[in-house]
């Protein structure tokens, strides 16, 4: 077994030091946290995943995983030989697809990460937006009047079954699928059921783990990330083109969400402990939206 030296004592003596107040803070806070990217594909950047939110659970924190899965719904699609077509960016869903959807998000990755969850130690459980009738659903009706089939936008948001989990001390891991009010089932966009989620929940962090450093200045340089935002700047941001491509419904949906969450924050999922380093350092990473 190799003894760190005492420096490297130091460094993890200090790195605790600094943690505690941020561990203080936080503790009972409930952070809505939209799981997605490259943390969900690369094997060290789940395991890392799965560690922060151990960890947040075991100094008090409320964590609630919301998480996509479109790359794997395409794959296996693409498997079974299931051709795939997009009305204004959005993949139109045929029964087929809503039951690959299902399969895959409901099932195969939920499942993998509530699985990793408690093998860790943590406490999970893994549900869709079905359960509880947590995410209600209806049509969504796509920009130009194409019709998306089985993809839905939220209509209403019953938050008691995560409260309930929540309160009895298990991590929530929620597949972004919708109830309509005649049973039907419907793939939602990820980032918005967490988005919804949180603002239901009047949580005090929302958190998009995505593939980019965060909103940057210049797309070329990852050092120039702006490291807060106010609510009153993101027009302004995407009308002089700082925000644009997936970046603009990111912040459209974060200023929405801080009606009643306290932050928004945009990290870089394919950074090893990115939750902590944003949670608990005097500096963080990523972008803050604040109001």
């Amino acid at each position: 077994m190799n003894r760190l030296s005492l420096d490297e004592l130091m460094l993890r003596a200090d790195a605790l030091i600094e943690a505690m107040p941020y561990i203080s803070k936080f503790r009972g806070s409930r952070v809505v946290i939209k799981y997605g990217g490259a943390a969900m594909v690369d094997a060290d950047l789940k395991a890392a995943v799965i560690e922060d939110l151990h960890l947040m659970q075991t100094v008090g924190i409320l964590p609630v995983v919301v998480h996509g899965g479109g790359k794997e719904i395409t794959q296996l699609l693409q498997q079974l030989g299931t051709e795939t077509t997009f009305i204004d960016g959005q993949r139109v869903t045929n029964q087929a697809a809503l039951d690959v959807a299902e399969m895959v998000l409901a099932g195969r990755i939920n499942g993998e990460i509530t699985a990793a969850l408690n093998t860790r130690g943590a406490r999970a459980v893994g549900i869709s937006g079905k359960g509880g009738a947590l995410l209600r659903a209806r049509k969504l009706a796509s920009a130009s009047g194409g019709d998306l089939g089985y993809v839905g936008e939220i209509a209403e948001v019953r938050p008691r079954v995560i409260e309930v989990l929540t309160e009895g001390g298990f991590i929530p891991v929620v597949a972004p699928l919708g109830l309509g009010e005649d049973g039907q089932s419907y793939n939602i966009n990820a980032d918005v059921a967490a988005e919804a989620i949180a603002v239901a929940l009047r949580a005090d962090k929302l958190i998009f783990l995505s593939d980019i450093p965060g909103l940057m200045r210049d797309p070329r340089d990852p050092d120039s990330v702006i490291g807060t935002v106010h609510r009153t700047e993101v027009e302004e941001l995407i009308a002089s083109g700082v925000a644009s491509g997936g970046m603009i419904p990111k912040l459209r949906s974060a200023a929405k969400a801080l009606d009643a969450c306290g932050k928004v924050h945009i990290l870089d999922g394919r950074r090893r402990h990115s939750l902590l380093l944003e949670l608990f350092t005097e500096k963080g990473i990523g972008t803050q939206i604040v109001p």
